[in-house]
């Protein structure tokens, strides 16, 4: 079983074409031809379920400037230039000097080489995708722009260029969500953990964001206000998606109670209220209550309700770690996870390093059910109650963390590696077995060399350089700290 998306991903992709207006009255049908071609490549990113508005062929600088404002009022997150044929860098530079989202060129011309027997200048100019790309990448740069990144191959038949559409249209599901959250903050981080702090400000300023200051009091409203008929449809759900085994080595665990299931669900109700009073689309926290109080006992059980959360596309983070949630927001809408994690224990027998936190976690990203155990204590904080443990899908994983700079500006840190099968300790917390190259020392030594927070969002396959491409857009500076593929 997998938890549903609270909402579906999205975003506002705008497409427009361009050729040379003097091409027309030379060669009958070329326009209707190309202006195919721009059809059969719309329909292509309407299958990446984004939201699609075609703009038409742009043949000139007066249609250029005509276009601009059309495309500022579409409020889109992402522009794909098709480049259909030649065409003149006056068809671009008013557009790509006006916006200030990011636009990819395509050139994917239909067939995958001219049948030279036959060829005429007919068919070079419906294959000439990439004749202008040079030259609009340079004008991009005399426009005071990044040169803008290109798609380059075949119409039809051609994996790689498809892949770089997929990857496109993530990017812009990441950027949609990422201007427009407003993530929810409550409490404050853990005393002395100083990595924590996080300038709000800055986060809207380099993300487009808004916190939302809540208050803890509200959360326990909430509780006030649940029912016992769901609190047991709640605990229904959480016994079908998990697992409650005996315990093991740890003392401090046994198997779940009826006591522990029936705070949890509860405590997991009252926060579906409150992030729903509250229109969020993420929540960072840390909130300790009087010893004895409901207030402690509702806080210090929120990790399961967390977990659910998170994997319905609504990040959770502990230690009120803002700017890990947002790593995990962007993880989420590449559809790659992105759970709450830290180092743990290294293994210098097998050269791997145990990589987890004790919640929230992305349950749809585990290796097999997740397990439920009843925690007598949680290490390091108040309270006790049921806690989360698996380890995230054995294969490719990325992480990433959001550090600061001296300076004051957010950072980037990026790494890929290997979740690998092996046991992990029976804690209650999650534990993935990460392996990282060339070896585990080394890759320590360079990861936090680069000024790292201690927490990291963990995800699912190897997306450091999608993540790298996101960083550029937003102006953030990026470092990928192990060997990528190719790309």
């Amino acid at each position: 079983m997998k938890v549903t998306r609270r909402k579906k991903r999205t975003a506002r992709v705008g497409i427009f074409g361009v050729g040379f207006h003097k091409y027309w009255p030379q060669f009958d049908g070329l326009l209707d031809e190309l202006t195919h071609k721009l059809d059969v490549f719309v329909e292509c990113i309407k299958t990446h379920d984004v939201e699609v508005a075609s703009f038409g062929i742009v043949d000139d600088a007066a249609s250029a400037y005509a276009l601009l404002p059309k495309l500022k009022a579409a409020d889109l997150d992402l522009v794909f230039c098709d480049m259909l044929t030649y065409a003149t860098s006056a068809s671009f530079a008013a557009i790509i000097r006006g916006l200030d989202i990011p636009v990819v060129l395509v050139a994917l011309q239909p067939l995958k080489a001219l049948d030279y027997s036959q060829a005429s200048t007919y068919m070079q100019l419906c294959n000439d995708d990439f004749c202008s790309v040079p030259e609009f990448t340079s004008v991009a740069i005399r426009m005071g722009k990044k040169p803008p990144p290109v798609i380059l191959g075949t119409l039809d038949d051609d994996p790689t260029a498809e892949a770089e559409i997929a990857e496109w249209c993530d990017i812009a599901m990441v950027l949609h969500d990422l201007k427009r959250a407003r993530i929810g903050h409550f409490g404050h981080p853990i005393e002395h953990m100083l990595d924590m702090q996080t300038d709000q400000t800055a986060l809207t300023a380099s993300f487009g964001c808004h916190i939302v200051q809540t208050e803890s009091d509200e959360l326990l409203k909430s509780q006030s206000t649940v029912t016992e008929e769901e609190i047991e449809v709640k605990k229904v759900e959480i016994l079908n998606l998990f697992d409650t085994p005996d315990p093991k080595s740890d003392p401090i665990t046994e198997k779940l109670t009826e006591e522990d299931l029936q705070v949890a669900a509860r405590a997991a109700v009252a926060l579906d209220k409150f992030v729903d009073s509250h229109d969020l689309e993420g929540l960072a926290y840390y909130y300790e209550g009087l010893e004895g109080s409901p207030m402690r006992q509702l806080v210090t059980n929120l990790i399961v309700g967390n977990s659910l959360l998170t994997a319905a596309g609504f990040p959770m983070c502990g230690e009120s770690d803002l700017k890990t949630c947002v790593a995990m927001l962007i993880m989420d809408r590449l559809d790659i996870g992105g759970s709450f994690a830290e180092f743990h224990p290294i293994d210098f027998k097998e050269g791997f390093v145990l990589v987890g936190h004790d919640g929230p976690h992305h349950i749809n990203i585990a290796e097999g059910k997740p397990l439920l155990r009843s925690l007598s204590k949680y290490h390091g904080k108040p309270g006790s109650g049921a806690s989360l443990e698996f380890k995230i899908k054995e294969g490719p994983i990325t992480m990433l963390s959001i550090g600061v700079t001296a300076g004051g500006k957010f950072k980037f840190i990026l790494a890929e590696g290997q979740s690998v099968h092996g046991p992990i300790p029976p804690t209650g917390n999650t534990n993935t077995r990460g392996f990282f190259e060339p070896d585990v020392r080394t890759f320590l030594k360079r990861w936090v060399a680069e000024g790292p927070t201690h927490h990291f969002a963990l995800g699912v396959g190897h997306h450091a350089r999608t993540i790298e491409k996101i960083a550029e857009i937003l102006d953030v500076e990026s470092v990928i700290v192990t060997p990528t593929r190719p790309h």
